[in-house]
């Protein structure tokens, strides 16, 4: 069940956003501090909040770590009195949470009564499976400045491995991966480790690319990416050789076509330039693009066309830098 919508009143950055999703792929991208970051974490908190007989208020509160853990900081500063909100709907069902400077209060209004059983995950930019040893049983045991999404990561890394997988589809991915990567990924107590003819390779020693193209084995070997879940991925190319950005966007359609839904949060030309040229006619893209208004306020444009991205701060870079390069190339001629 994908998420379709979400609305954001006076919440972190946002005075007022709302913005309908794909069931497909949705691909956000926007300058710094347009909110990509905090409007996938919005979502996910909101796909996750109930698995944990948790409300959505704490589970925001958990991802987005608050200081003192105090719910009100969500709040957009200077609005505290007035309040803020988050809504968001999956499917049929929705979900809003009302914060304030002072309290939380909380409520849900669903067309379904029962919240439907979806499975989503959160990748942060940072991967964890190198650090994962000892974290699990610290996180839970101590007060450490960790948002809740690398503790959620690492259970889902950890589930063991389905008895077999549910498509062809899926057991294609794998090979893929397999290949890119060089082996399987193995998990021994807390360690996890690049297995392959050649032994164990611990993911201390492996590069942050394979790491990256790891978890994605993990995650749809142990049936976590599997029909009607959501990913959600920030920048999926921070540590990763340009020349994996192809493998990751294959994977990710391939994804999509299996019915999975994928949110990912990019500041790179080429990640935006593969998924243009790799996308069918068949295939189900959105790109949302954030930005800053003349007063300051965040707003979102949404296309399913690479070419229709408006405004788009990575074409614009990149427009620069060639502009530059031709001016040093024709200053340096000669008459």
């Amino acid at each position: 069940m994908p998420v379709t919508k979400i609305k954001l009143k006076n919440f972190t950055a946002f005075k007022d956003l709302e913005v309908e999703f794909s069931p497909g792929i949705n691909a956000l991208v926007g300058a710094n501090g347009t909110g990509k970051t905090h409007l996938m974490k919005a979502c996910y908190a909101a796909c996750n909040y109930g698995t944990e007989d948790r409300s959505l208020a704490q589970k925001l509160v958990g991802v987005f770590l608050p200081s003192g853990r105090a719910s009100g900081r969500l709040v957009r500063q200077g609005y505290e009195a007035v309040g803020g909100s988050v809504e968001v709907h999956v499917g049929v069902w929705h979900v809003r949470c009302s914060l304030t400077g002072r309290d939380t209060r909380y409520a849900t209004t669903p067309t379904d009564p029962q919240r439907p059983d979806m499975k989503s995950v959160y990748i942060p930019a940072k991967n964890m499976l190198a650090n994962a040893p000892g974290f699990l049983s610290l996180y839970e045991a101590r007060e450490v400045h960790f948002e809740e999404v690398y503790r959620d990561i690492l259970l889902r890394a950890n589930l063991p491995a389905l008895r077999e997988l549910t498509d062809d589809a899926h057991q294609q991915l794998l090979e893929n991966l397999e290949y890119v990567i060089g082996g399987k990924v193995t998990v021994s107590g807390e360690e996890f480790f690049l297995s392959n003819e050649q032994g164990n390779l611990e993911f201390t020693l492996l590069a942050e690319g394979w790491r990256k193209l790891g978890l994605l084995w993990l995650l749809i070997r142990n049936g976590t990416l599997q029909k009607g879940s959501v990913l959600f991925w920030d920048e999926p190319e921070a540590n990763l050789n340009p020349k994996m950005f192809r493998v990751v966007i294959e994977v990710l359609l391939e994804l999509q076509r299996a019915g999975v839904q994928v949110f990912f949060a990019t500041h790179d030309y080429v990640i935006l330039k593969e998924l243009d040229l790799q996308m069918t006619e068949e295939d189900v893209v959105a790109f949302h693009s954030l930005y800053r208004d003349e007063d300051g306020e965040i707003g979102c444009r949404s296309t399913g066309s690479y070419l229709d991205i408006h405004p788009n701060a990575i074409d614009e870079a990149f427009d620069d830098l060639y502009d530059r390069q031709i001016q040093r190339s024709l200053g340096g001629l000669k008459r």
